[in-house]
Order: structure tokens, then C-alpha cells, then sequence
């Protein structure tokens, strides 16, 4: 494709390193409706190497980074200087890249979807993934417990090693609609917990509203597992009152003040070293499709990046 030129009040900026999220796997597939022809991502950080005009507050040179900024899979993007974010110098490229859609959204569903409390006990689903490790970390620095279920003995290690105090195994559960719950009961004095955190969806729905205590919430972010089917409120009766959300990260970085408010806090809490960002995978830009299947089917952990031709993290 030839080269992009930046129009007024845009970057153009040279991709380092671009983020893979189940959102581009929901694009590709039609989950959620793309045009076509279709140029995947919406998450990237890179080196700013122009101005559009009327550009002010980011200079030629400097890294930036942004989310939910289509057609990020590239070599060289086009992003408006309103969605983009300047990277501290305490960040490095990996980091900076793995963070700003995983720890924005990692920051929205504690600071504010539940604002999790000193004394809470909150259960993260896929606790050793990209967002459930930064999540998990939050958590924990705000005074929660977390339990936090994983698939596998090395997922556990990492999710231990990001503060979960206890660990449920999928793979160790038959039933998990009506395991899952005894087992977060009988960690919680059969009280349950105040909030799931659920980004996997179909397979852990009715485990996260049979593992709430009364007037719990379930944030349901994602569906790594598949769409959660229509769902009759009426059952909310027979779960004490629970209160069901699906926040999506648009409607949280809505305007320039929200966006600089998290990418900071979340930025500032990496370069200070009280946030890791772990980068599970590293892709050349050109085998994408086999990042897709990599996250798709469930074999990674982390954070998988795309990395053009010439970056710096491709040597």
C-alpha cells in the first residue's frame, strides 16, 4: 500500500510494535462488522515521524502510543494527535506497546467499572492472560484478594507471581458451572466474592453469577470463549440481586481527559515499577495469522505483539 500522509490534527507515526486482542480476532472473523478490505489492529506504539497540520503537545520524535485506532497492523499509521499518548522515557518499547489497550482496561474495570476497596475479594477469570495479569496487579495494589482461575500449572505460576492469593485450575473441574462456585465458596466462607471479572464469556458466565455474593457484580469484558447467549434478567432474581455490566473501553476513554487520565496512571505505575507488562510473544508483522491462531486458541499467555520490518524490538 503506498505510504500515508498525515491530514490536519494527525501523526504519522513508524510502528515499533503493534498489539494483538481478541477485538481484531471478532473484526476478522465478522463477529463484529468490519469494511472491507480490512487492515487489522487498533492498538500500537511507535516513533512520531510527521505532523498534520494543527497539530500541537506531541513533536517528531517522540514515542506515542494509542487504542482503539483502526488500521494499526502497519508499518506506518495515520492516528489523531487526540488518541495519542506520549510514552514516558521509563517505559520501554516492549512495555509500552503491551499496555495501552490491556492496562487501560485493566484500569477502567478497577478504578471505575467496580472500583475495587481495600478488604474486597474480587475472582479474575484468566488471571495469566494480558489483561487478567495487569488486572490482578491493580487489585491488588488497591487492597483486594484475588482469586484467579487459570488452565494450566505455568499460568498458575504467573498468576501467582501477579499477586493471586488463590488459584482454581479449569482444567481440574468437570463441571465448571457448578464447581467453579463450591470451590470460590468454600475460599470465602461460603460468602462469595464482590465482583467477577470475566473476559472469556460463554464458558464462565454461569460460574461467574453463581460465584457472587448478594448485590456482587459480573464485568463481563470479553468472550475468548465465545458470545455469551441472550440471557433472561429475570434469573438475576436467583443470584441475590447481582448487578450484570458489559463495559466496553470506548465508552471509558470517551474524551481526551479520560484517555491522558488512565494511559498516565497506567504509564506512570510501569515506569515506576509497580505495574510489569509481560510480553507473552513477539510476531513478525508479516505472520499475524498466526498470532491470531496463537490467541485464538488459547495457547498463549501475556501479551502477543506484532513487530514491523525494521523495528527496533525485531532484532
Amino acid at each position: 500500500m503506498p505510504d500515508p500522509h498525515p491530514g490536519p490534527g494527525e501523526l504519522l507515526v513508524e510502528v515499533i510494535a503493534s498489539g494483538v486482542n481478541f477485538i481484531d480476532t471478532y473484526r476478522r472473523s465478522g463477529v463484529y462488522a468490519s469494511e472491507f478490505p480490512h487492515v487489522p489492529g487498533a492498538e500500537a506504539m511507535g516513533t512520531v515521524v510527521a505532523l498534520g497540520p494543527g497539530v500541537e503537545g506531541i513533536a517528531v520524535g517522540q514515542r506515542v502510543a494509542w487504542v482503539d485506532v483502526l488500521r494499526s497492523y502497519a508499518q506506518l499509521a495515520v492516528v489523531p494527535s487526540a488518541r495519542a499518548v506520549v510514552i514516558p522515557d521509563g517505559v520501554d518499547d516492549a512495555s509500552a506497546a503491551a499496555l495501552p489497550l490491556q492496562g487501560i482496561t485493566a484500569h477502567y474495570l478497577a478504578v471505575s467499572t467496580y472500583p475495587v476497596q481495600r478488604g474486597d475479594t474480587v475472582l479474575v477469570h484468566a488471571a495469566a492472560g494480558g489483561v487478567g495479569l495487569l488486572l490482578t496487579q491493580l487489585a491488588v495494589s488497591r487492597g483486594a484478594r484475588v482469586i484467579g482461575t487459570v488452565s494450566t500449572a505455568a499460568k498458575e505460576a504467573l498468576a501467582r507471581e501477579a499477586g493471586v492469593s488463590d488459584v482454581i485450575r479449569y482444567d481440574e473441574l468437570q463441571d465448571l458451572a457448578a464447581e467453579l462456585p463450591a470451590v470460590v465458596r468454600e475460599l470465602t466462607a461460603g460468602t462469595g466474592v464482590d465482583a467477577v471479572y470475566d473476559g472469556v464469556g460463554r464458558a464462565t458466565f454461569e460460574a461467574s453469577l453463581g460465584s457472587l455474593k448478594p448485590r456482587g457484580m459480573v464485568a463481563l469484558f470479553g468472550a475468548a470463549s465465545g458470545q455469551v447467549p441472550p440471557f433472561d434478567l429475570q434469573r438475576l432474581i436467583a443470584f441475590h440481586s447481582a448487578y450484570v455490566t458489559r463495559p466496553t473501553i470506548g465508552d471509558y476513554i470517551a474524551d481526551r481527559e479520560e484517555l491522558t487520565w488512565r494511559a498516565r496512571e497506567v504509564f506512570d505505575a510501569a515506569a515506576a515499577g509497580l505495574l510489569t507488562a509481560r510480553v507473552g510473544g513477539l510476531y513478525p508483522l508479516q505472520e499475524a495469522a498466526d498470532a491470531h491462531g496463537d490467541l485464538e486458541s488459547r495457547r498463549t499467555t501475556a501479551k502477543l505483539l506484532l513487530v514491523p520490518p525494521g523495528s527496533p524490538l525485531s532484532s
